[in-house]
C-alpha cells in the first residue's frame, strides 16, 4: 500500500506554485479574448465548386491582417469565417479577396456580434462557473451529510471545490500563457470545456469520498482518519487512473486529428483531465487530513 499521505507537503507546494502562477499569469497577460467576448462578424460564403482549404483561405486574406480569423467548413458547399472587425468596409474587402480567386463564390449571411452581447456572454459564462461550484459544493455536503466524525460533512463539499478552483485556474493559466506567446484564444467553447472539466474533477473526487465514508462507517475506533483515507485513495487509485487514462487518449486522438475547431477545446479538457485526477487523488483527500490534523492541534492547545 502507497503511503500517498505522507506526500501531501510535495503537493502542495506543486499545486500552490501552479496556482500562484496561474494567477499572475492572468494578471499581467489576461487571456486572449475570441471574438464570442470581443464582439466582431459572422460571414457564410458559398462555393459552387469545389470547398477550398482553410490554408488557402488564409493566404489569401492574409493581407488584410484579420485579427481572431476562425474558418469552418458548413454543409459542404460553405465556409464560415469569424473575425474580431464589425466594419462593412472590411466584410467587402474579405469577399472581394475571396472573389478575386474564386469568382463563383457568393455571400449567404453576415451577422454582427455587437460588444454588448458580448459582455452579456461573459459576465453569464462566469456566473455559469460559480454557480456550478457552488451546487456541488452544496450537494457533496448533503450527500455526505450522515459522515461527521471525525470531519465535518461541509468540509468534504469544501474540499471537493477548493480542488475543483485549483484545476480551473491552473487551466485558465496555461491559457493565459498560449494566449501571450501563441496566440491561442478563448471563446464560448473554452467555457463549456472548463463546466465540463468540473464535472469531471468532481466525479472523480466522489468516489475517493465514497470509498472514505464506507471505510469510516466499517472503520474500529483504533484506525486513525488519516489511515483510512490512504486506504481509501489506494483502494480507488487504479481506477481513478485507469478511467482517466481512457479519457485522455481520447482527448489526444481528438485534439490531433479532430481538426482545427475543437483543437482548443480538446487542449481545455486535456490539461483539466489531467490536473483533476492529480487534484482528486492528491488535493481533496489531503485537504480532509490536514483539516483533521488542525481539529487535533486546536484540542491539544
Amino acid at each position: 500500500m502507497y503511503n500517498i499521505i505522507s506526500k501531501i507537503k510535495y503537493a502542495y507546494i506543486f499545486s500552490i506554485t501552479l496556482t500562484v502562477l496561474s494567477i499572475v499569469s492572468l494578471f499581467v497577460w489576461g487571456l486572449k479574448l475570441g471574438i464570442d467576448f470581443t464582439g466582431g462578424t459572422l460571414m457564410e460564403v458559398k462555393f459552387e465548386k469545389t470547398l477550398p482549404a482553410n490554408q488557402e483561405i488564409e493566404a489569401i486574406l492574409k493581407d488584410l491582417d484579420l485579427k481572431s480569423l476562425i474558418i469552418q467548413p458548413k454543409s459542404g458547399d460553405s465556409l464560415m469565417f469569424r473575425y474580431a472587425s464589425e466594419d462593412d468596409k472590411v466584410n467587402q474587402q474579405v469577399l472581394e479577396k475571396i472573389n478575386n480567386k474564386y469568382p463563383e463564390a457568393s455571400q449567404t449571411r453576415v451577422d454582427y456580434i455587437n460588444a454588448s452581447v458580448s459582455q452579456e456572454l461573459k459576465s453569464k459564462s462566469l456566473l455559469a462557473i460559480f454557480w456550478a461550484s457552488a451546487g456541488i459544493m452544496a450537494y457533496i455536503a448533503w450527500a455526505f451529510r450522515k459522515v461527521s466524525r471525525p470531519v465535518a460533512s461541509w468540509k468534504y463539499g469544501a474540499g471537493a471545490v477548493i480542488a475543483l478552483v485549483h484545476d480551473v485556474l491552473i487551466t485558465v493559466g496555461v491559457f493565459s500563457i498560449l494566449g501571450h506567446f501563441y496566440g491561442v484564444e478563448v471563446g464560448i467553447p473554452f467555457i463549456a470545456a472548463l463546466l465540463t472539466i468540473l464535472g469531471f474533477s468532481v466525479h472523480d473526487t466522489i468516489v475517493v469520498y465514497d470509498r472514505t465514508r464506507e471505510n469510516l462507517l466499517k472503520s474500529s475506533a483504533k484506525e486513525k482518519f488519516p489511515e483510512i483515507v490512504n486506504r481509501s485513495l489506494n483502494e480507488t487509485l487504479v481506477r481513478s487512473i485507469n478511467t482517466s487514462l481512457t479519457v485522455f487518449i481520447t482527448l489526444l486522438a481528438i485534439h490531433f486529428f479532430g481538426g482545427e475547431t475543437i483543437k482548443d477545446f480538446s487542449l481545455a479538457l486535456i490539461i483539466g483531465v489531467f490536473f483533476g485526477t492529480y487534484s482528486s487523488i492528491f488535493i481533496a483527500s489531503a485537504l480532509l487530513v490536514t483539516s483533521y490534523n488542525l481539529q487535533l492541534q486546536n484540542k491539544k492547545a
